[in-house]
Formats: structure tokens, C-alpha cells, sequence
């Protein structure tokens, strides 16, 4: 028998007996883990680098605040405008105080910016007052129409709603009267000649388009 044959032979055999010491089977590796084990029972857990990790990701669970508006809430009740006015009524002189203040410190200021200020914050407070002036006329005329509602309804009739063109008429009508109590209706219907006017004006062709 050559060297090579006894090799051969001998590579042949080796391999018979660790199949046989094996069973023939492979043995099988470890699963790569994704996340390793802790370091102890407090330690961080340990993330795969080959896994990316998200980038938001919610460590602690947070309770959402709901947040809620007074004005649409049932918990705040029902809105009354009487009982608000009523209630905080202390505003309005509080608001008259400070205007008759800045009426004083007008009178006594000498530079001519700090009072171009104080001027117009005067005219800004006054025409607020007149608006709020100008609702609680509208509320009390409301008032007084749901007061004449109910009397008709107790006599057994049928009551009567305003259109709103109706609540506008009677809204000039108020108007008009205010304004010549106080001796200022004619300069009111001349500015408003004056702006009927100038409307009609625009609204006529112009001299190139003829």
C-alpha cells in the first residue's frame, strides 16, 4: 500500500468515528439575541445596534390635561347678560374714575406726544362707553318686549316677534330721537348727505367711458 493510500485510509476512518461520537448531527449555534440581558436587576436594558431604535419613543406615560373653555361648558352654567351686568356693574365706575383721571392729567400735560397719547386713550374710553351704553339700551329693549309677550300670553293672546328690519326701525327711530334731544340731528343728516353723496358719485360713469 503507497503513503497516499494509508492517508486516504486513515482520513476516512477519522471522520466515520466522529460521526459516529456526534450522532451525525450538526450542532446547532445561538440565536443572536436583539436585546441583551440586563446587568443586574436594576440595570438599563441594553438595545441591538442592529435594530434602530424609534426616534420618538414614550419613556414615561404622561396623562393628557384636558383643557376646558368656561364659555361652552355646561359645569359654568348658562349665560345671562342681566345678572352679568348686575354683577359686575363696580366695573363701570371703576371705568368712570379712570376716564375722569386722564380728563384731569389732559388738562395739566404739556408735551405735546404724551398728550396726543392721552388723547386718544380718552377717545378709545368713550367710545367704549358708548357702545356699552348702546347694548344696554338694545337689552332693555328686548326686556321690555318679553315683558309684553308675557302679559299677551297671560291674557290668552298670541304674542308678536319683530323681524329683525322691524328692530332696526325702531333702533333709527331711537336714534333719531336721541340725536335731536341733543341738538345734533342736522349735522348727523348733512354728513350723511354728504356720504349719500359721494356713493351716488362713484356709482356714475366716469367722462373717459362715455
Amino acid at each position: 500500500m503507497s503513503f497516499e493510500e494509508l492517508l486516504r485510509v486513515q482520513s476516512n476512518t477519522r471522520t466515520r468515528v466522529c460521526k459516529q461520537v456526534t450522532g451525525g448531527k450538526k450542532t446547532a449555534k445561538p440565536a443572536k439575541a436583539t436585546v441583551k440581558q440586563q446587568q443586574g436587576k436594576k440595570g438599563p436594558l441594553e438595545m441591538s445596534a442592529k435594530k434602530p431604535v424609534p426616534f420618538l419613543r414614550q419613556v414615561v406615560s404622561v396623562t393628557k390635561k384636558v383643557r376646558r373653555d368656561p364659555r361652552f361648558d355646561d359645569l359654568s352654567g348658562e349665560y345671562k347678560p342681566e345678572i352679568f351686568m348686575r354683577t359686575y356693574s363696580f366695573l363701570d365706575n371703576i371705568k368712570k374714575q379712570e376716564k375722569e383721571m386722564i380728563q384731569k392729567q389732559l388738562k395739566k400735560c404739556r408735551n405735546v406726544e404724551q398728550k396726543e397719547k392721552l388723547q386718544q386713550l380718552l377717545n378709545r374710553m368713550t367710545q367704549q362707553e358708548q357702545a356699552r351704553e348702546k347694548q344696554q339700551k338694545l337689552r332693555e329693549r328686548e326686556l321690555s318686549l318679553k315683558r309684553q309677550q308675557r302679559e299677551l300670553a297671560k291674557q290668552g293672546k298670541k304674542p308678536f316677534f319683530l323681524k329683525k328690519s322691524e328692530k332696526r326701525k325702531l333702533e333709527l327711530a331711537e336714534k333719531y330721537a336721541e340725536l335731536k334731544r341733543s341738538g345734533k340731528l342736522e349735522s348727523f343728516l348733512n354728513k350723511k348727505r354728504k356720504r349719500n353723496a359721494i356713493k351716488d358719485k362713484r356709482r356714475l360713469p366716469s367722462q373717459k367711458n362715455l
